[in-house]
This record gives C-alpha cells, structure tokens and sequence, in this order.
C-alpha cells in the first residue's frame, strides 16, 4: 500500500475486500462513491501471481487509471472500441507473454473471437467487474454485454469474481451474484451513511437566483450539475454576470478546452464549475464543499453518484437539490423521449448503415466515428431521439456507442532495427523523427507509448504536418502503428449489420426497460415531495432500514421548525387565555414583547395559526387580541 499509493493503513471495509478476494471468495463490494474501489482489486493483482481483468463500461475512468498506475510503476492495459485491430491485437499479446498486472476492457468486448482466444490462453489471478449493477435489468444503466461474464467464468472456473459498485438496491445485490455465479460469495457493505454531508430538496420559484444566493453565502469549491449542454453553458453565463468565480464544463467542449478547465477548478483558480454529469467520475478532489442540482436527476442512483462528490475529507458539506413545480412534468417527459417508438429505432438502425456504407452482413466488430450533430441534419433527425435510439441500440446488443472520450496520440514499433535503418538512410527528415522517437519513449519496441506530434515537431525542428505525414507513411510500410489522438465518439457494430426482417427487439424488453425507469423516476419524485429526512429516504432505498433522522437536512430543519412553532404557539394560547380571564382585550405589541426571546414572524405566525383555530380573535389592523 505504503510503496505504490502512500497509504499505511486501508479504509474502512477496503481491507475485509482484499483478503475475501485473497481467500479465493467471490465477493460483492458495495461501497460508496469515493470509498476507494479501485485499490480492492487492485492490491490483490499485485499480491497475486498472474493478471487481473477489470471490466468497466466508463473508458475514460480505464484511461485515467491505467495512466495513474503507470506513473506508480505497474503495468497497465486499456483496450477499449476506440482502439484498432492490430492495436488491439499487440495488446492482447502483450497480456499473455508481458509482466502486466491489470487489463481493463469494456463489456462488449468479452464475446469477440479475438478477445475470448487470448483470454483462454492469460494467467488471470481475478476478475474484477465494476460498475457490477450494470448487470442486473433492475439496476439504472442495464447493459446486456455484462452477461457476458457469466459465460467467461465458465473458461476460468477456479478464479475468483470482485464485484464492485456505489448504487444497488436490495435486488439488484442479490441479482448481481446470481448473474455472477456466485457460489458461498460474501457481501461486504460499507454502510452508504455520510454523516457528515446534509442532503437538502427546495421547491423554489426562481432556480437561479437560489443558487445565486447560496453562492454569495457559502464559501469553497463546488459542482452545480445540469441535464444539458445548454443547460451548463446559460447558468454558468448568467452567474459570470453576478461577478462569481465559475466555469462551465460539458463533454462536447474539446480536449484541450476540458482539460484546462477541469484543471482550473481541482487547483481552485476556479471556485465553482457548472457541469453536466461528465464532470466528476474518477476525479480525486475531496475538498468538495457543496454540490447543487440545477436539474432533478431521473433516478435517485444517478443523484446519489453526484451528490456524494461532496465532503469526501469527511468535514461537513451540503448537497442541494433546486427545482420548480414544472421540473417534475420535464423530468416525465425526459424520461418518456428515452424510449424513441420502435419502428423510429430501426430507421436510425438502417440510417447509420447507410452513413457508413456498411453492407448487410458485414461490418461485425468495426468501430466508425460518428458525429451525431451531423448524422442528425443528414437523415432529418431529431438529436435526442438518435442519442436514446442508440443507447436503446446498445442495451439491445447490436453495437455499443462510446461517449467522447480523449485518447491522446499512440506509437509502437512493429519493425526491426534493420527495417528502419534502411528507411532512415533514405530521408534524413525521417531519421531525425525516429532518432528523437528512440531516444525520448523507453519501451517503444515493446509497447504503445503516448506521443505528441507538436512536441516531435519542435523537438526535430520540423512542422507538424510533416511530422504526422512521416508516421503515416512508416504505418504503410508496417514498420510503426501511429494511432492519432482522438476524443470523437464512436459506434462498433457488435453484430453484422442486419436487415429490418433479422432486426428483432423484444416488445417484452421494450416494456420492462422503460417501466423499470418509470419506476425509478416516480421514486425519485417521492424523494422529493416526502417530508421525511432526506439521509433517511436516500438509505431506505438502497436497503439500509433502520437510520436515524440526520436532524440536519431541508426536511429535519422544517420539521423541527413546526415542532417549535408548535410549542411556542401552545405557550402563547395559554398566557392569552390567562390573561383574558382578567381584561377583554391584549395588545399585539406587548405579546410581542413579552416574547422577545422568540423571532417576531414566529410570534405573529404563532398568532394567525390561533385565529384560524378560532381561539382568539383579532381586530382589523391586527394591533389587539380579544376572546373569539
């Protein structure tokens, strides 16, 4: 722990994770977001002889994590649908004969020829499946690829299965061992309360000027989280106008653009950034003070995820949830455009065959950049339904989309030293590039490493586009793979293309998908119209029973407020009625003043609430209290 991550000792149930991992246990880990995962699996790969698959359906979080392991000194493998055949091919080599310790692949990746012919032959020591409620049809983001790893146990039946995942209710916990095979499996559950983050939901006229003012009165770093671009982009506009330290952040902004203002923030040269949920997943920042909700979330998982960024030193934080009354009829109608009709998702199907010129029965396992803006305008289609269209696709099993995600610039050399040479004799700007290459990336023969044209380009006294002309033509000659950077989505059939009559969607499916959402967008309005303690709804939900009121949240405060009002007004009533027994009438002001301990608005408060019983009565002007 102490050599690679600088930790002495392990968190809470992290430990009780790797030795039933150690002990050969298939084991479930229910952790919360930021509870440390990722070191539960990968503490007993490098304990354990052998290689450990880690399946994640989120390719930026493989990239960022394989690149931190790096940097520690362990060898690390993403293959993911932005990468190439042959790329793929040299990686999957390097898993069976290298010394690598982790390989993080995608689900859709476990049922290709290529991948399942190398598995047979790796020394896996664990297989480790995050994100693991992706299994279950009754978890929020269902994805059919993870029943793939069923199948896999079957070529490795000795090795054992970590599950992993922040979000599961009581079914999905027991549908994801079920779905995993477990056999005497343990479940080892880190409670999901945080005493120190206070949840909070306010019915508001006016979202953006609660935020403002929450802003202008809460100091430290925070997340306000938005449905959409356009979205994040208009509040983030209209809090610059009020002078605050804020920045916007959403997947459609390049590379470059990301990586500076996701930089701006962790160093707090930025205070607040407006995001959508892009922003966040993997980010190590614990300092977070408050994370608001501009939009409610479509089920409370997803709100859970992104309010839990918030007080991960442990020191008090808030998560607030703002909407108005017309936020619950969008949050309806969002959710009823995710289930586009059928006969429109076989035409977005057979449109996105023709985009790309695939034939009927070929392009299995081919990936295609897509930009979705352009598709749209080309087929006359609206935005939101070709993106629900192709996460129905998806969920269906017939290609994967990746989301943009960035992959910098890729070099490995396929040649020998020989083949080289006699390149590099013949064009003294080609020596120049390879000469720096060998000299500036260790490992170059043995591995991709991530290079940057620019650089080679200033380095070698070359322009760029020279430089990239020189790799593409070394490429051709098979001496090199240069895989240029990319952060584009992409679509990989994961079948053959199919003509409407062979493309079958279960009406069934149909069905259960979206009752399932419906499901968990009427428990998310339950959540927010409940008077009950927001900490207690919230662990209720995931199948903890008996909590305790927090004391702390929007409905805690309003409800020790009423039991205080309570109180004060019987206090009240009872010294009005002793005192009207002597006089027929009590000024207001002297009431007033008799309570002077209390807020004035609580003691007039207490006052209407006493009229509207019929208790006392009061004059038109409200200055003197009589018997009614």
């Amino acid at each position: 722990m102490s050599k690679y991550w600088g930790y002495d000792a392990f968190r809470d149930k992290q430990q009780d994770v790797v030795s039933s991992v150690l002990e050969g246990k298939d084991t479930l880990a229910l952790l919360p977001t930021g509870g440390g995962k990722s070191i539960c699996y990968q503490v007993p790969a490098l304990v354990m002889p052998g290689l450990c698959l880690v399946i994640s359906p989120l390719i930026a979080l493989m990239h960022d994590q394989v690149e931190n392991l790096k940097k520690r000194g362990i060898k690390a493998i993403a293959i993911t649908s932005g990468m190439s055949k042959k790329q793929i091919d040299i990686q999957l080599d390097n898993a069976i004969y290298g010394d690598t310790k982790l390989l993080y692949v995608s689900p859709e990746r476990l049922k290709t020829h290529l991948f399942l012919a190398r598995f047979q032959k790796m020394n896996i020591n664990l297989i480790a499946v995050d994100e693991a409620h992706c299994i279950s049809q009754w978890g929020y983001d269902f994805r059919p690829a993870y029943m793939e790893i069923a199948e896999l146990r079957k070529l490795k039946p000795n090795v054992p299965v970590l599950a992993l995942t922040a979000t599961a209710t009581e079914n999905v916990v027991q549908d994801i061992q079920d779905k995993l095979g477990f056999i005497n499996g343990a479940v080892i559950r880190k409670s999901f309360f945080r005493s120190n983050l206070t949840y909070s939901t306010f019915l508001v006229p006016n979202k953006k000027n609660r935020i403002e003012e929450y802003l202008r009165q809460n100091n430290g770093c925070g997340i306000i989280y938005c449905a959409t671009r356009k979205g994040v982009k208009e509040l983030a506009q209209h809090l610059l106008t009020k002078n605050i330290s804020i920045d916007f952040y959403h997947a459609g902004l390049d590379f470059d653009e990301r990586k500076q203002k996701q930089q701006d923030w962790l160093s707090e040269k930025t205070r607040v950034i407006v995001s959508t949920n892009a922003f966040g997943m993997g980010i190590d920042k614990s300092n977070v003070r408050f994370v608001l909700h501009y939009d409610i979330p479509e089920t409370i998982e997803a709100y859970f995820q992104e309010a839990g960024r918030a007080g991960r030193d442990e020191k008090p934080a808030e998560a607030h949830l703002y909407f108005e009354e017309h936020d619950i009829t969008a949050l309806i109608e969002k959710v009823n455009t995710k289930f586009p009709p059928i006969e429109q998702i076989k035409n977005i199907y057979n449109a996105l065959g023709n985009h790309f010129q695939v034939a009927f029965g070929a392009g299995k396992e081919e990936r295609y950049p897509i930009e979705i803006n352009a598709f749209c305008n080309k087929y006359n289609f609206q935005l939101l339904e070709v993106y629900n269209g192709l996460k129905f696709l998806e969920a269906t099993g017939y290609l994967e989309l990746s989301e943009g995600s960035y992959t910098p610039a890729k070099l490995k050399i396929t040649g020998t030293q020989i083949q080289l040479y006699q390149e590099q004799v013949k064009d003294q700007n080609l020596n120049t590039i390879i000469q720096f290459m060998l000299r500036s990336h260790m490992g170059i023969f043995d591995d991709y490493v991530n290079i940057n044209e620019f650089i080679i380009a200033q380095k070698t006294k070359l322009n760029k586009k020279e430089v990239v002309e020189k790799l593409n033509y070394l490429t051709k000659l098979e001496l090199v793979d240069y895989v240029p950077q990319s952060d584009q989505p992409h679509v990989t059939y994961l079948t053959e293309r199919l003509p409407d009559s062979n493309l079958i969607f279960s009406p069934r499916f149909y069905k259960d998908r979206k009752d399932i959402a419906f499901d968990k967008m009427k428990s998310m309005i339950r959540y927010l119209e409940s008077d009950e303690c927001r900490s207690v709804l919230l662990l209720r939900y995931f199948g903890e029973q008996e909590s305790e009121d927090c004391g702390f949240c929007s409905a805690c405060t309003l409800k020790n407020k009423r039991l205080k009002l309570s109180q004060l007004t019987k206090k009240i009533d009872a010294m009005i009625q002793s005192e009207l027994n002597k006089k027929s009438e009590i000024a207001t002001t002297y009431l007033i003043d008799t309570f002077k301990s209390e807020n004035r608005n609580d003691v007039l408060s207490c006052l209407r609430e006493l009229a509207d019983l019929n208790k006392i009565k009061m004059d038109p002007t409200a200055q003197q209290i009589m018997k009614p």
